[in-house]
């Protein structure tokens, strides 16, 4: 038998995908033949082990002050979109940070519960395609698909081309008992969170340690990219600032080479012209992070990498470039918005996986995206933007679009804002897409910088300007922007305020459609 779709990896991408498929033949709006080859045992084998010092750093905000369930998914990084209550993820945990352990019991629960269709224990050795079908092959048995979506993360730990870098030790062995470190000199390549992390838990036995990388450490709080250092993860900043023994160094290391007891570190410093330094440690600990593991495609299908071969390269409907009907969910779909918004997380590819499934079905079924009739565009707008979660996750990514045909206007939820503008919803007159973003240098700003200006809150005349998140509203006529519309900031985040949100979208809107 040909399956409609073959899902490789139950991590939580995999799991929301065919939590959706399950969900749609539950409710009679069409079965669809799927199927979720998992290499463990268990659903989310990946949490088992990371990260290694067992804290996620994915808000689990329990008390939010609404009853709303989609305002409280703003605040929650964990859970998988469902109906069902008991799934939701306060259930399993109430900590701010939780354990990961917690996130693994969830994850087999949601599996469970949702019904959905996983073969356990199977090891994919193979994929190839033959003509229009997809064959996958473990060690004792094969399946045939007409689609296959590759859920299978970030399996493999990235290692950067330097010259002894054997002689270091990965974060996938490391150890992560600090008096394993007592009294010596660390050196830890990284400077995102898993380095931090392992930092943090050195700071207390090693005599020196050492964050390095060739890039300048990033503050999530500023640049508003969850993937950057983590304030949660920042206490080896303060050893470093406070002269406290430690120190990030930037640039290059050149090469590791071990001489006697100890490993010799050539470091060409980027802020002293490369000037290379011979440095030395007792151990070098790699925090560089990971890749996509592309090992089981053979040439008929082996897709197409990008972003130093980390991730697999996908179009907007996050199909691969060069391998038709191939398509990927989760964490590796961050290659559409790298290091910019929030793909490579939970509370970011839930949305996109729900995305993908509107897609499959538009491409595969002929149906088309849901939406509604809409007669009053301003309201629909100030309405989804005070509530909508997703817009809010995947801000500059996900759209909401109204599309106007004949007079007639279709609300269209969560749509991939470049798969609209490449015509994913088909042909309109006018349309409108409402995202949510931050200003276009608010990386740029230090938010605790008292004396920076900022665009004072609820000011509609320097709404444009504003560098904190707020709706932004695209005019689109003949496939192209005509205007560009911005709500004023609000300190709570509400943009419903008649006189400084309400009148002047209204006003826009109107111009818009009159062709102004």
């Amino acid at each position: 038998m040909t399956l409609d779709y073959l899902i490789i990896g139950a991590g939580p991408a995999g799991l929301q995908l065919a939590a959706l498929l399950e969900d749609q033949a539950n409710k009679g709006q069409g079965k669809r033949d799927y199927l979720v080859l998992e290499r463990g045992d268990a659903p989310g084998t990946f949490f088992t082990r990371y990260p290694r010092h067992r804290t996620l750093i994915s808000l689990n905000k329990v008390h939010t002050g609404t009853d709303d369930p989609e305002l409280s998914m703003r605040m929650d990084w964990n859970s998988l979109l469902t109906d069902d209550p008991s799934l939701l993820f306060r259930n399993y945990s109430v900590r701010y940070f939780p354990p990961a352990e917690a996130f693994v019991d969830y994850l087999a629960d949601f599996a469970a519960k949702t019904g959905v269709r996983v073969r356990y224990g199977t090891d994919v050795t193979r994929v190839s395609k033959e003509g229009d079908e997809f064959v996958v092959r473990s060690a004792d048995e094969t399946w045939r698909a007409r689609r296959l979506v590759v859920a299978t993360g970030v399996s493999r730990t990235y290692r950067p081309d330097i010259e002894g870098l054997e002689l270091a030790e990965g974060y996938d062995t490391m150890s992560v008992d600090p008096q394993d470190f007592t009294d010596q000199r660390v050196l830890v390549l990284g400077k995102a969170n898993s380095a931090f992390e392992t930092a943090d838990n050195l700071i207390e036995t090693t005599s020196v340690l050492h964050v390095a990388g060739p890039s300048s450490v990033h503050l999530a709080w500023r640049t508003h990219f969850v993937g950057h250092l983590r304030a949660v993860n920042n206490n080896f900043l303060d050893t470093y600032e406070l002269k406290a023994g430690n120190a990030v160094l930037d640039g290059h290391v050149r090469s590791i080479e071990r001489d006697g007891d100890h490993l010799k570190v050539m470091f060409a410093f980027s802020r002293a012209d490369e000037v290379v330094k011979e440095l030395r440690y007792d151990r070098v600990l790699l925090c560089t992070g990971f890749a996509f593991d592309a090992g089981i495609f053979d040439e008929s299908c082996r897709p197409e990498l990008t972003i130093k071969d980390r991730f697999p390269a996908q179009t907007s409907a996050w199909e691969s470039v060069n391998v038709p009907g191939m398509y990927f969910a989760g964490t590796i779909t961050q290659v559409r918005d790298f290091k910019k918004s929030t793909s490579g997380f939970i509370h970011g590819f839930r949305y996109g996986a729900r995305a993908l499934h509107k897609i499959l079905e538009q491409r595969d079924n002929g149906t088309p995206w849901p939406a509604r009739e809409t007669p009053e565009i301003t309201e629909a707008i100030v309405e989804r933007v005070n509530r909508t979660s997703a817009l809010w996750q995947q801000f500059g990514f996900l759209a909401d679009v109204v599309t106007v045909h004949n007079g007639t206007a279709a609300y269209h939820e969560e749509v991939p804002l470049d798969y609209f503008a490449e015509g994913g919803l088909g042909g309109y007159d006018d349309a409108f897409a409402i995202t949510l973003e931050y200003g276009p240098d608010h990386d740029k700003v230090d938010p605790f910088d008292i004396t920076v200006k900022r665009v004072a809150q609820d000011s509609a005349g320097q709404a444009h300007d504003a560098a904190y998140l707020h709706p932004v509203i695209r005019h689109f006529r003949g496939g192209t922007v005509r205007a560009t519309h911005h709500l004023a900031e609000n300190l709570e985040n509400r943009w419903n305020r008649p006189d400084v949100h309400v009148a002047p979208l209204a006003a826009f809107v109107g111009r818009a459609l009159a062709g102004a």
